[in-house]
């Protein structure tokens, strides 16, 4: 009896492994010659408030690690939050629909304070693990679970770890969205095609560079223990706007309140807002702000 196997990656033919890389592709590059009220750099900070659902997306029942994201709320948002009126900047949070029927009261505050919130999924489910019909499902009442709190419609999202799968994109084309702030194909927002369509959708590009759990998280039980001094993260931070005002381009930074918000590291965003005020020519803005005005003008 014979047993049939899958083509491996190098037996693919040519339309196979075209078809994969074409399916979400990178369109025209939005950069304006200057950004509002002729800013040279526009500048677009974002927290993702996961708080508990690091654990429960997986399933996991750890009490300590639920705390851990409790401290986010406890703590964290509010020192972010007063930070930022304190500066005047508006910023992105992104929230998970849990998250946000856990806390209420802080999602009405964040909208009250002038910043964005963005979809984050359910429960910070892993899309690319997901069928189709269960990933819409959880995309559509997750925007209706933020805007029955906030009484905001989100505009934009960020994907759960930035895990984009392959019907990502057409979801988010139905449900309308602005922007997406997931991928990393550029460092400038760029437009999102779908199959070489366009589907009107405007990508705000990330990194791991730019991202501070990627240099302070750990997992107690695992392999995973990364730390960087705050110090040497505040450097490569500050290099990533440097280059960003010098190409008049813009610098997003990806944060988390149950990471940065601790006290040795707090210091890395103060400094930092410090560095970049500075500078002269800085427009801080939402990501929806900064996605809208590189449409329309770049």
């Amino acid at each position: 009896m014979s047993r049939k196997t899958e083509l491996q990656p190098w037996q693919w033919p040519d339309d196979h492994w075209k078809k994969l890389i074409n399916r979400v592709w990178g369109g025209t590059t939005y950069r304006p010659k200057q950004w509002k009220n002729g800013a040279r750099c526009a500048v677009a900070l974002s927290f993702d408030s996961d708080h508990e659902t690091n654990e429960l997306r997986d399933g996991g029942t750890s009490y300590g690690r639920m705390q851990w994201g409790q401290y986010a709320n406890r703590v964290g948002i509010p020192k972010v939050l007063t930070f930022l009126e304190k500066e005047a900047i508006p910023a992105t949070f992104y929230v998970p629909a849990v998250v946000a029927l856990t806390y209420p009261d802080e999602q009405r505050r964040v909208i009250k304070e002038g910043h964005e919130i963005g979809i984050h999924g359910w429960i910070h489910e892993v899309n690319s693990t997901l069928p189709y019909e269960h990933e819409r499902d959880l995309m559509l009442r997750a925007a209706d679970a933020l805007e029955k709190i906030t009484g905001v419609r989100p505009v934009g999202l960020r994907t759960p770890s930035w895990d984009f799968s392959r019907d990502r994109l057409l979801i988010e084309k139905e449900l309308g969205v602005l922007y997406d702030s997931s991928l990393m194909g550029d460092v400038d927002c760029y437009q999102l095609l779908l199959d070489g369509e366009d589907t009107g959708i405007v990508e705000l590009p990330v990194e791991w560079i730019r991202d501070d759990a990627a240099y302070l998280l750990m997992q107690r039980f695992g392999s995973l223990r990364p730390y960087i001094a705050p110090a040497d993260i505040f450097d490569i931070f500050r290099r990533e706007f440097d280059g960003a005002y010098a190409e008049g381009g813009i610098f997003q930074l990806t944060m988390h309140p149950h990471v940065i918000g601790y006290r040795s590291r707090f210091w890395i965003l103060e400094e930092l807002v410090n560095h970049i005020k500075a500078h002269e020519g800085i427009w801080f803005a939402t990501h929806a702000d900064v996605a809208a005005y590189a449409k329309q003008f770049g």
